[in-house]
């Protein structure tokens, strides 16, 4: 962030608090305040559809959300079949410019990405392992509701690793079936995801 771009978003996020009434300023914010925080966090997020040139600021997202943050829940092994540093680059950018995600930018910053088809499947939902607990995913996952709600859908579905599972039930998706794909010869477990949504609603 540029010294001007600081200083711009410094006084927004200080009349962004001030309009709470909290009586706090931004300076005084400490790590007790995480709320706070978060939201004026949201200021600086910018939410958009997928432009050529995003590829591989895209993988590095993929790769940290693999690496550094479902790795809690998978081994070494099943983390690098799912995710391998040296996964075929052309491969991966005709993999996104076939899901045309919707991009998250915090401060210019690609954060996060996720997608939905036409038939409301959800293909890649991921959060950069170096921005967690954000409120990134929840962004992304109300930009694919509204999406949702524009093309009609009926549903939403994903395969979802057992990371992201409590996040999608959070947001009102159940488990169908629990499953075990093989990845690179290796057994990644997730589990498929479904919702109804209201159409129109």
């Amino acid at each position: 962030m540029t010294a001007a771009r600081a200083q711009a978003w410094f006084g927004r996020a200080e009349r962004r608090l001030a309009g709470t009434g909290c009586g706090r300023s931004l300076l005084g914010l400490d790590v007790t305040d995480s709320w706070l925080v978060l939201w004026l966090i949201e200021d600086l997020m910018e939410i958009r559809r997928f432009r050529h040139g995003d590829e591989a600021a895209l993988f590095r997202v993929y790769f940290t959300a693999i690496h550094e943050v479902a790795s809690r829940n998978y081994s070494p092994e099943q983390v690098e079949a799912w995710a391998p540093a040296d996964l075929d680059m052309d491969l991966w950018a005709n993999k996104v410019r076939g899901i045309r995600p919707f991009v998250v930018e915090l401060d210019g910053e690609i954060v996060g990405y996720a997608d939905v088809q036409p038939d409301g499947y959800v293909d890649h939902f991921f959060v950069s392992g170096a921005h967690p607990r954000q409120g990134i995913g929840t962004l992304l996952m109300a930009r694919i509701h509204e999406e949702a709600q524009s093309l009609g859908l009926g549903e939403l579905t994903s395969d979802v690793s057992t990371t992201a599972e409590p996040f999608f039930a959070l947001h009102g998706f159940k488990v169908v079936e629990r499953r075990l794909p093989l990845l690179r010869g290796v057994t990644v477990q997730n589990s498929l995801m479904r919702k109804e949504l209201l159409r129109g609603g």
